[in-house]
């Protein structure tokens, strides 16, 4: 493992060679072959279905995980899947999803999905990705994915065979017992055949492969994106990006002494490539604790238990879980913990504060994106670690913060504000999406991937998320950051997390509001937080007008806030108070996302309110409406 201090480091290993003159392995099999030859029987991952510290566990060494990714390589190509073809996967965390993914890249390409989607959003997945095979769960009980799996294939008819994972394995009895007994129904209407992953796995050789393994980089994987905008895209992830991100971990991260816990799913980005992929590189040893991850039942109540059984030297994890976390007591002996690694949003100072005091584990704050196959920038470990900065951007990434002009985008001053964007060994210039249409203006100079993202870079080379360029609420055609707001709320010792939006407005297009998450049992009025801002808030155009209180902010699974079902409560909220005010007898029934018009106000009436009623109370919303139509089917 390379010192990583500063940007002096980072060009130190930049001017050892080009990425392209680096002696990495080329595909995924021999990435993995790689690190079972040198690894051989240590430790590289393990999976434990429940979360108390003395729960049965099974472990694969990294001889086993070659053989089960070589079986799996070997089944899919039995199942017709060529090099172009798709495995996906609707899967908890378990040992068979890891198999999967890994089976699926070295046969064709893997496609995880979130199994927290809508059944009619996955068969979107999979008929996007026309995959031919899906691996997914047998019923079980607690959790509807099997059901959903089986809504998705009949949405999807290219998906030839489901294989079917029955976590009633993991179980000793009585437990097994009364699983198989309690096992929920499953009705099944589509055409593919169903076939059971494990005897299915247990018929191909897990010695060779039986086919010729590609010797030339190609896409491998296909990730949907579930961030902050509403209608999942699907990025294509090549092998030498996804190795880049596992010789970015054994540089600057991992070595083979560390024992990794990833809580987070293996559906997503930030599990699989900076953690994954790194531990393949390094020899690693990462756990997975339950198949919900930190959703899993007691993973909160026993997460330093499971740090002291494991011996755990670097934590994953994510701000909604150090908040949670610290609710909890350290109540284990975690002096193995060295670091934690915080992603996939911005982590209020106050909470990296307490982490800190609470725990004694310095944590590094990393960016990363789906459209760059993960990996950017992060804090340097053995570095100064600028609280609310993303970090120095990694060896073979470079940076650009651009701003607009009418003569084209240029590179802004150090410390100005503009659009991220960057390229390195992840970036897949005009085909970062399955879709040709959405990668139009994705790109700057056809080179550099528009981020989406806001922010600047410090005079020492540290980068500084500042915003979204979509999220930002223009207020009568002042920008406002929402991390303002949301930075000041978080400083509230009632407030767990906060998500600020601009709600429509009759005068100014958009006015500040916030959503609010306590922390347990805390107790705060909105009038309190309201004048908190005053005091907080250094912009008065920046004050939110409203804030509501609910008991949990909707996230993503990685937790970052979902702002789209913010803004379709605000939209339904505003106009539903205009059209009582125009005395119209109608109601929001939803908000839905339309790919043309965005957020789109559905209106019903049970009464003769006519169009030209609606349209005269909503008339000074930029918002669009339409009519509700009831499916009388």
């Amino acid at each position: 493992m390379s010192k990583f201090a500063s940007r002096k480091d980072i060009e130190t290993i930049e001017a050892e060679a080009e990425w392209e003159d680096r002696d990495v392995a080329k595909t995924m099999y021999e990435f993995v072959a790689a690190a079972a030859n040198k690894h051989g029987d240590r430790n590289a991952f393990s999976f434990q279905l429940m979360s108390g510290p003395q729960d049965p566990a099974e472990t694969l060494t990294w001889n086993d995980l070659r053989g089960k990714s070589v079986q799996a390589a070997n089944m899919f190509r039995a199942l017709g899947v060529g090099e172009n073809d798709v495995v996906a996967y609707l899967m908890p965390n378990a040992t068979e999803t890891v198999v999967t993914l890994l089976g699926g890249m070295i046969a064709g390409i893997s496609n995880p999905i979130n199994p927290l989607l809508e059944a009619e959003q996955i068969g979107s997945i999979l008929r996007e990705t026309n995959a031919k095979v899906l691996v997914t769960l047998k019923s079980f009980p607690k959790t509807e994915v099997a059901q959903k799996a089986a809504e998705a294939v009949k949405l999807a008819p290219n998906v030839e065979t489901v294989l079917e994972v029955d976590l009633v394995r993991y179980l000793t009895p009585p437990k097994s017992w009364l699983a198989r007994l309690v096992r929920p129904k499953n009705p099944v209407s589509h055409k593919a055949r169903v076939l059971n992953f494990n005897t299915e796995l247990a018929k191909h050789p897990s010695d060779k492969l039986a086919f010729e393994d590609s010797k030339v980089d190609r896409v491998a994987a296909y990730f949907h994106t579930g961030g902050t905008t509403g209608m999942p895209k699907v990025a294509q992830h090549k092998y030498s990006g996804m190795i880049y991100n596992g010789w970015l971990g054994e540089r600057l991260l991992f070595t083979h002494e560390d024992v990794v816990i990833c809580p987070l799913p293996l559906f997503h980005v930030f599990a699989v490539h900076p953690i994954l992929m790194s531990t393949i590189a390094s020899g690693a040893h990462v756990v997975f604790p339950t198949p919900a991850g930190y959703r899993g039942e007691g993973v909160f109540d026993n997460f330093w238990k499971l740090v002291e059984r494991w011996q755990v030297t670097f934590m994953i994890t994510v701000p909604t879980a150090i908040s949670a976390l610290m609710q909890r007591p350290v109540d284990a002996d975690i002096s193995t913990l060295r670091t934690a690694f915080s992603g996939s949003a911005p982590l209020p100072v106050e909470l990296y504060r307490r982490f800190e005091e609470a725990s004694g584990v310095t944590i590094v704050e990393g960016y990363g994106l789906t459209e760059a196959t993960c990996l950017v920038s992060c804090n340097p470990p053995s570095g100064e670690k600028k609280i609310g900065s993303v970090g120095i951007p990694f060896p073979h990434t470079e940076v650009k913060i651009l701003q607009a002009t009418p003569d084209g985008p240029v590179e802004a001053p150090q410390d100005e504000v503009g659009e991220i964007c960057l390229y390195n060994p992840g970036v897949n210039p005009g085909s970062t999406y399955t879709e040709a249409d959405k990668n139009h203006d994705l790109f700057h100079h056809d080179i550099y991937l528009r981020t989406g993202d806001l922010g600047r870079l410090d005079e020492d080379g540290y980068l500084w998320i500042t915003g979204r360029a979509k999220d930002l609420i223009i207020r009568g055609g002042h920008n406002i950051d929402p991390a303002e707001i949301e930075e000041a709320l978080s400083g509230h010792p009632a407030v767990g997390f906060v998500g600020a939006i601009g709600q429509p407005d009759a005068h100014s297009g958009e006015i500040p509001c916030a959503y609010v998450e306590l922390v347990e049992d805390a107790s705060v009025s909105t009038e309190e937080l309201l004048e908190y801002c005053k005091t907080h808030v250094h912009e008065r155009a920046a004050w939110p007008k409203y804030i509501e209180i609910i008991d949990e902010l909707p996230k993503t699974a990685v937790g970052k806030v979902f702002k789209p079902d913010l803004r379709k409560m605000a939209i339904k909220r505003i106009y539903d108070a205009a059209l009582s005010k125009a005395k119209v007898n109608a109601k929001v029934v939803e908000v839905i996302e339309s790919k043309k018009r965005g957020l789109v106000a559905q209106i019903t009436s049970k009464t003769d309110a006519t169009e030209t009623d609606i349209s005269k109370a909503l008339s000074m919303y930029t918002r669009p409406w339409e009519w509700f139509v009831e499916d009388e089917s």
